[in-house]
């Protein structure tokens, strides 16, 4: 039950699959889980759907879902160039990105999930006023993010450079950046919030 098989007939109907009207909040590229399974148990008054493309991650964060023993995470195997086709008009109230491949390559920026090609396909579904919260370890990519979510109409309300040095109290930590943070690396945060 937790396992969406045709996303794309959900479309508008989400807050049907939960069976309530509570916010939806959207994880974008959620690897093995652990962060889903944490938002769902921390923000049970809230409804979870998790994409990522890779069936055998996917694997792992169904079991951490089933763990919880919440009912309100679903996981979704898609391609996030896809994202549009599943999600309606104010659909979505928070979007999170954590640790996305940065995409080095100039020829390649596109593909970053933070790139003005996604942030206008989000801005479909998102509700208004709504926030994007982004994680990564590379400077290069959280510098130009920052400039893709300006240039796409939303504000910085939060940013930070060093994210377990600040003051924010709300970080829920992925598997990838336990592992790293462990190992001396920064990580980089910020909320994009839509006007």
């Amino acid at each position: 039950k937790f396992f969406i098989k045709e996303p794309r007939e959900l479309k508008g109907k989400w807050n049907e699959e939960f069976k309530n009207n509570n916010p939806i909040y959207l994880e974008l590229g959620c690897g093995r889980g652990g962060f889903l399974a944490q938002n769902c148990v921390k923000n049970k008054d809230v409804n979870h759907v998790a994409v990522d493309l890779k069936d055998e991650v996917l694997v792992y964060a169904l079991r951490k879902l089933q763990e919880t023993e919440m009912t309100n995470g679903r996981i979704v195997a898609l391609n996030i160039n896809f994202i549009s086709e599943i999600f309606d008009k104010d659909e979505i109230s928070k979007i999170y990105i954590n640790f996305c491949n940065p995409w080095p390559k100039d020829r390649h920026n596109k593909r970053r999930l933070t790139h003005t090609r996604f942030l206008k396909q989000y801005k479909n579904f998102l509700k208004p006023n709504s926030e994007i919260w982004f994680k990564t370890d590379d400077t290069d990519l959280f510098n130009d993010s920052q400039e893709y979510f300006k240039e796409c109409g939303f504000n910085l309300d939060f940013v930070t450079y060093d994210l377990h040095n600040s003051d924010f109290k709300e970080n829920l930590m992925t598997e990838y950046e336990t592992k790293f943070t462990s190992l001396g690396m920064k990580t980089m945060f910020l909320i994009a919030k839509l006007k």
